[in-house]
């Protein structure tokens, strides 16, 4: 099975080609799942069908959903806040702090991932393409499992993190949680399953915000396997007069940043013209579809990157690369806390584990280019 993300800057367009890209896929035969955490829940405008959170049925061999992340924290929140509550107060923590330690930012996000696995697990699906919310939204959705599971599992390391539980007793909701963040971790990181797909207009602005979302994914290690630039002004004999005039400076604009874009990454950068109206509908999101993959499959992984780390010898010591995408405006910091390595990028931070071998050694030098970070390690000194 495999997952496609869709995510970008809101207002880009990228609920219509998730729902376009379900639609062609389930017209080729594969059974496929659309379905949206964007709380706008546009999706079913763009199928023209109302929708709910159960996979309905919109087309032969096409289902769509929408996650409803109230309900969901509604029915799952209360008892699991419980749980924690319990928890921390037996580690030490008085009853208040323990009650303000459960208001836990970011439970929509994970609850909201955790019911896209559910869907993903429960149904007959080839293909789940997700519908996400706006670019910092999802940065948070794609993060959460990481960062909880690093906060309990330091919380709790003689017992493997929050989720271990006695011998012989039935998980409950904190158990499950922490079975929940390792499996979608896992998820979120295997590019044979799960990769994202970035929708920008060819705007500066819009681009300058996909190059950090694709270095903060990067640092995640979570994969990126195609860039979409939607609305491009549609090319052809405009004649004479003002508004033909503006149209073709207008696309003159577009061709350059996606020039800029498209040297800047290794990725392929598909267009998708502006349309007069709106796509509604199975047939107008497959004519759409069909402009955007001309020459591939959605299903193809146009660019597989290489391992976020990498460490070689070199004479007495190592290097370590960190393949993430950088620019010569990116706002890098770096940072050895203990065995880890505190990695910020542009306000994103990531704590990294060190590997094994190099948590003796320190860090003489570092540097930087549009292929990531390099830093060279030498034994440390008696």
């Amino acid at each position: 099975m495999r997952i496609l993300l869709f995510t970008g800057k809101g207002g880009v367009g990228k609920t219509t080609l998730a729902a376009a890209t379900g639609a062609r896929l389930a017209a080729g035969g594969c059974k496929a799942l659309v379905v949206s955490t964007d709380p706008a829940h546009s999706l079913a405008d763009a199928f023209g069908v109302p929708l709910d959170g159960e996979p309905s049925e919109v087309d032969s061999s096409l289902f769509a959903a929408h996650v409803d992340t109230r309900r969901l924290v509604d029915r799952s929140w209360h008892e699991l806040r419980g749980q924690l509550r319990t928890v921390l107060a037996g580690a030490g923590l008085d009853a208040l702090d323990a009650e303000e330690l459960t208001v836990l930012p970011g439970v929509d996000e994970l609850l909201a991932l955790t019911e896209v696995a559910r869907l993903a697990d429960t149904g007959p699906w080839e293909v789940v393409v997700v519908d996400c919310g706006p670019t910092a939204e999802t940065l948070r959705l794609l993060a959460l499992p990481e960062a909880v599971s690093t906060y309990l599992n330091r919380m709790y390391p003689a017992e493997g993190g929050l989720g271990a539980e006695p011998p012989g007793e039935n998980r409950g909701p904190v158990g499950r949680l922490a079975a929940h963040l390792a499996s979608l971790r896992r998820l979120l990181t295997d590019p044979d399953v799960a990769s994202v797909r970035m929708v920008l207009t060819p705007e500066r602005l819009v681009v300058a915000e996909t190059r950090r979302t694709l270095t903060a994914l990067a640092l995640r290690g979570i994969h990126v396997d195609r860039i979409v630039a939607n609305r491009l002004v549609p090319q052809g004999r405009l004649g004479l007069g003002p508004a033909a005039h503006w149209l073709r400076t207008r696309r003159a604009e577009q061709d350059a940043v996606l020039a800029e874009l498209a040297a800047s990454t290794p990725l392929t950068v598909d267009a998708v013209e502006h349309r007069a109206a709106e796509p509604v509908g199975t047939a107008a999101l497959l004519e759409l579809a069909a402009e955007l993959y001309t020459a591939s499959d959605p299903l193809d992984r146009v660019h597989v990157s290489g391992p976020l780390l990498a460490v070689r010898a070199e004479g007495a010591g190592y290097v370590l690369t960190i393949a993430i995408p950088l620019t010569d405006a990116t706002d890098l910091d770096l940072v050895r806390v203990g065995d880890d390595l505190a990695v910020t990028v542009d306000g994103v931070r990531r704590l990294v584990a060190l590997p094994v071998l190099l948590r003796r050694f320190t860090v003489v030098d570092a540097e930087s280019d549009a292929t990531g970070l390099t830093l060279r390690f030498a034994p440390e000194r008696p």
